[in-house]
């Protein structure tokens, strides 16, 4: 495999029994294959070794230019955010779930959290304050049409009594 950022041939490492391949001597990015990288992400995990891949300092990568997965031809990967803090941009492949990493994300990454629970923490409450607002409102929408639903039934509660409709409802079908 050629490395995505500079093309230079990437380098197979094995690291605590999982293979990564790097880009030593090149532009010093990482590789890491689905569900890879979730072994590496914590400095409780170890992969210190993965730190500090040896670059060529000639070596400018173009953080601009879209990146093509290094394992899938032809696919260009998603460039995102791996976290909710929002710090390390990373890129991944949408067909193989494969991420490359280019030199400092890793290290960025490690110390965004200490713990899993810190992660799902911080997580929470990233999304708690993209959609709450929203889920308020659509639960007070939803509300609001179940009491007209239940004002109509009850309009009609003598054309059609409750104990010929269905359900388990005390009232109506509603």
């Amino acid at each position: 495999m050629n490395c995505p950022a500079c093309g230079n041939e990437l380098t197979t490492l094995e690291v605590k029994g999982i293979t990564v391949e790097a880009c030593v001597g090149g532009c010093g990015g990482l590789w890491f294959d689905q569900l890879e990288l979730r072994k590496f992400d914590s400095p409780l995990e170890g992969g210190e070794e993965l730190l500090e891949i040896e670059r060529d300092p000639a070596v400018e990568v173009d953080r601009t230019r879209r990146l093509e997965c290094p394992k899938c031809s032809g696919i260009v990967m998603m460039r995102h955010y791996f976290s909710p803090l929002r710090q390390a941009e990373v890129d991944e492949c949408p067909a193989c779930a494969g991420f490359w990493l280019d030199p400092g994300e890793l290290a960025l990454i490690r110390s965004q959290y200490e713990t899993d629970r810190e992660r799902e923490k911080a997580a929470e409450e990233y999304f708690d304050d993209l959609f709450d607002d929203d889920l308020d409102r659509m639960h007070d929408e939803t509300e609001e049409k179940l009491a007209q639903a239940r004002r109509f039934a009850h309009a009609l509660r003598f054309i059609c009594p409750s104990y010929y409709i269905p359900g388990k409802q005390k009232w109506g079908a509603f």
